[in-house]
């Protein structure tokens, strides 16, 4: 990736953390411009990237065991300021001729370091008790020659070391987690203090840059952009159109399984406040067709998907000149198709949603702007650019939409159940979430929702209304707190926030008769249903 801030680059050797993104996260925090390479890259092709400083994440092996990640030894000796958490650390000391000791007994959670030794790493944060988190079941115990341990713990003799002549420094800890308190001064020490770094990586200077970038690769020719109404897309295609104005144009496939006014708010944002060339397809009526019958959740999302392009390459046929597709591909997207290695190892968390089934005879060259971009990042840009905080802060959304929220066969009348009630979720939630952020200033706040939905189960059940038997259908409300999606707990929602969901729920849409409130976290239970 190239940025106006490329030589400013951390580079995060990722040896299959549990934290690995959350690092490159921590220090972007910090406007210091940062990404994540596979730990097998060599010392040569390192080098080639410029990097201003060096991070080694942790990771779930033992430095013992015979497939344990690996490195080259020549990265320390590029120059280049390297800071090594949990198994980076370990992984430092035995390349440099140190000793890690393999034990029984792990150390997991909250751990009180207290400081031993002046240190670079460790200026600023209490010297005698700071809340550290810990994950380890292997410890150094033995440095390297040159170095000094500057921290313990009760459990960890050696909890932190450094050579500060080699600037070469280690955390058996892992200060990106928000649970170790004094986190953010140590990373700011290391990139601040210790690289010299500045903090300027900021959405305006991206923005400037990126638009740059795209207008000099298109020229004068055309761009198409599949938009959903999503955070990705949409920010993609106001990034895009910044930069090339009416050379792009927005392609809307409406499958009819979108959530109550969002084609409307498409329309709006889009065609009205951002005068964007717009193509609506309505192809909800088609959609029908083929979803009829279908219960298995994973054939309704190869059915969506598939017909998704079918239309979608359709409409771009009409269209002359277009050489380029924009996508709103982002950095995770690539991290968990596998494109980026782990230890020399493809690690497939999920097939990349993004990879496009071009029709034989038909190509286009893929414009990816927001490929090096965290989700909250890309949320930045949206408001930057000037989205509405309705589009920019719009929940994850599945592709086939309330098709996979609907357990069973997808009906009109089930369909339109589902809108209705999935409209009181939303804007109950909507305004409880709305009273946090008032009050707290923070849009993802302790006790706010970060998303919620209803689900309509393929089940009756008997109830009473009007004094008459009934036996209608349940609605599921499914709310979670999280920052990633990678892990999610119930939301603890206020009993008369849920009262006013269940009774309008109710009371508001026809052949509903009881609402359950799904409280699983994930794991053990994913966020969505199906």
């Amino acid at each position: 990736m190239t940025t106006s801030t490329a030589e400013q680059r951390v580079v995060v050797l990722d040896f299959g953390a549990q934290y690995g993104q959350l690092i490159a996260r921590r220090v972007r925090d910090l406007h210091v411009y940062s990404e994540i390479v596979p730990c097998d890259i060599t010392a040569e092709e390192l080098k080639a990237l410029h990097p201003s400083a060096i991070i080694l994440s942790g990771g779930p092996a033992s430095v013992y065991a015979d497939d344990a990640p690996d490195m080259d030894e020549n990265i320390f000796a590029l120059g280049v300021p390297v800071l090594g958490f949990c198994y980076g650390e370990q992984m430092m000391a035995t390349k440099l001729g140190g000793h890690v000791a393999h034990t029984d007994a792990g150390e997991y959670g909250p751990a009180t370091l207290k400081r031993i030794a002046d240190s670079e790493l460790l200026a600023h944060t209490p010297e005698d008790g700071q809340t550290v988190w810990m994950s380890h079941r292997d410890a150094v115990d033995a440095v390297p020659e040159g170095f000094v341990v500057t921290a313990r713990t009760e459990n960890c003799a050696i909890a932190a070391y450094e050579c500060a002549e080699r600037r070469l420094y280690a955390t058996q800890f892992h200060p990106e987690v928000r649970h170790t308190e004094c986190g953010t001064t140590i990373l700011s020490n290391f990139l601040f203090e210790i690289c010299g770094l500045t903090p300027n990586w900021t959405m305006e200077g991206i923005i400037e840059e990126k638009v740059s970038e795209i207008r000099e690769r298109v020229g004068s020719d055309r761009v198409i952009l599949a938009l959903s109404g999503g955070v990705d897309s949409s920010v993609t295609a106001a990034l895009v159109h910044r930069a090339v104005g009416d050379q792009l144009t927005c392609v809307f496939v409406n499958h009819g399984m979108l959530r109550a006014g969002e084609p409307e708010s498409v329309e709006r944002v889009f065609r009205e406040e951002f005068d964007m060339p717009l193509v609506h397809v309505h192809a909800e009526e088609r959609y029908a067709r083929l979803l009829a019958g279908v219960t298995d959740p994973e054939k309704k999302r190869r059915i969506i998907g598939r017909e998704f392009w079918k239309v979608f390459f359709e409409e771009a046929e009409k269209l002359d000149g277009v050489k380029y597709l924009a996508q709103g591909t982002i950095y995770p997207d690539i991290i968990e198709s596998g494109a980026r290695k782990t230890g020399g190892k493809a690690s497939t968390i999920k097939s990349h949603h993004n990879l496009i089934p071009f029709p034989e005879g038909v190509h286009f060259d893929l414009i990816e702007p927001l490929d090096h971009f965290f989700k909250d990042e890309v949320r930045a840009l949206g408001t930057a650019l000037g989205l509405p905080d309705e589009m920019v802060y719009r929940q994850p959304f599945p592709g086939p939409g309330l098709a996979i929220r609907i357990i069973g066969e997808i009906t009109e009348e089930r369909l339109t159940m589902l809108k209705a009630a999935d409209l009181v979720v939303r804007e109950e939630l909507d305004a409880y979430n709305q009273r946090l952020y008032e009050e707290t200033g923070e849009r993802n706040s302790e006790h706010s929702c970060w998303q919620y939905f209803a689900v309509l189960p393929d089940i009756r059940s008997v109830g009473v209304m009007g004094d008459e038997r009934t036996y209608g259908r349940t609605i599921v409300l499914r709310a979670v707190e999280s920052s990633d999606a990678m892990t999610a707990d119930w939301a603890k929602i206020p009993y008369d926030v849920l009262g006013r969901i269940s009774s309008r729920v109710v009371g508001e849409v026809p052949g509903v008769n009881r609402v359950v409130y799904d409280i699983t976290p994930k794991p053990p239970a994913t966020i969505e249903w199906e």
